[in-house]
């Protein structure tokens, strides 16, 4: 069956090449270069350096010696200046001459590569702080689904909440039946994906998560699940219930997606959610350690179809108690008294 872990893979391969080349072995790799450069021309050569006018620049001894790159006397040196190459912070009295065409070339490799890799850099710090997947992660889905009476009819229902205090714009929440089926013509369609009508107490597909909700499906004649029964609800079962919420970050404005699945044995039959959410001194909380809990209820092991067909199942079936919502009890005290003046 479908995985339930995402598609897209936690590590990229911008991000390695990120981390594997760090700012410092990039300037010391082109600090080097520059180095070559002006041994193998001989700016680092005592002797050649004596024919240059320290107290002149190059353009005033045009006779004397004209090195690669100016004020580079050691590997130091090369290193300050590939350091301001690749960060532009100016070049002082260090700078490219027109005497050696490979110096004017590493220059451009340099800034090119440069370029390259702060654009990745940035790439990865922006994604780092706007990964949709980690938001994700803060919304969660009951373990289990259950199956049960719901305003005289079966439903099948899970709950889905959201860990954090930043709220999900636009969210949507959809399912799809994933199963075997064959065709009329015989064609065998292996994973057939089937999407089915919620309902919600929102009403539509959009969700509001201020709290944990229950999303439900109403199992009728058009539902996929209109023939299943408990005996259907086991691992051998071609069956899976793929669920999908949809979202907007309200930090970052980022689409996100967080999916889960139902397998045929992870579907529970007869009960339904444990209510989770109390209200105590005019505040509403949330015990999340109940996220999952679920509790059994009367419901008929029969088919949708079968109880569609047959209304007497229901007059069978014992009632479950209601339950019970406690009121407020608001005291006023008076704002004044009035008592019996003494005659």
């Amino acid at each position: 069956m479908l995985s339930r872990k995402g598609i897209i893979p936690e590590e990229y391969v911008l991000t390695r090449l990120a981390e594997d080349v760090p700012d410092h072995a990039r300037w010391l790799l082109f600090g080097m270069v520059w180095w070559l450069i002006a041994f193998a021309h001989g700016d680092l050569d005592h002797s050649t350096r004596l024919q240059r006018d320290p107290g002149e620049g190059v353009a005033e001894a045009p006779g004397g010696f004209v090195p690669c790159v100016t004020s580079i006397h050691s590997f130091t040196s090369a290193f300050l200046f590939s350091i301001e190459v690749q960060v532009t912070i100016g070049f002082g009295g260090r700078m490219v001459t027109e005497e050696c065409p490979a110096a004017i070339l590493v220059l451009i490799v340099q800034n090119i590569v440069g370029l390259v890799i702060n654009a990745i850099m940035l790439g990865c710090i922006f994604m780092k702080t706007s990964q949709a997947h980690r938001r994700a992660e803060t919304l969660i889905f009951s373990k289990h689904a259950v199956i049960a009476l719901r305003e005289g009819k079966l439903c099948f229902m899970l709950r889905v909440g959201d860990l954090r205090k930043s709220m999900i714009i636009s969210a949507t929440i959809r399912m799809q039946v994933v199963k075997k089926t064959a065709s009329l013509e015989g064609e065998v369609v292996p994973l057939n994906q089937i999407d089915i009508q919620m309902e919600n107490p929102v009403g539509g597909n959009s969700i509001f998560l201020v709290s944990p909700l229950i999303i439900y499906h109403v199992i009728d004649k058009n539902s996929p699940l209109y023939d299943i029964s408990p005996l259907n609800l086991h691992h051998h079962e071609d069956l899976e219930i793929i669920v999908i919420l949809e979202g907007v970050v309200e930090t970052t404005g980022i689409t996100t997606q967080a999916r889960t699945s139902y397998l045929a044995d992870e579907i529970l039959w007869g009960q339904r959610f444990v209510p989770i959410v109390a209200e105590e001194d005019g505040q509403y909380s949330v015990d999340y350690s109940k996220f999952g809990n679920t509790v059994k209820v009367p419901t008929p092991s029969c088919t949708a179809r079968q109880l569609e067909e047959d209304k007497s199942i229901m007059d069978t079936m014992p009632l479950s108690p209601k339950g019970t919502i406690r009121k407020r009890s608001v005291k006023l005290k008076p704002k004044f008294t009035i008592s019996d003046e003494p005659s």
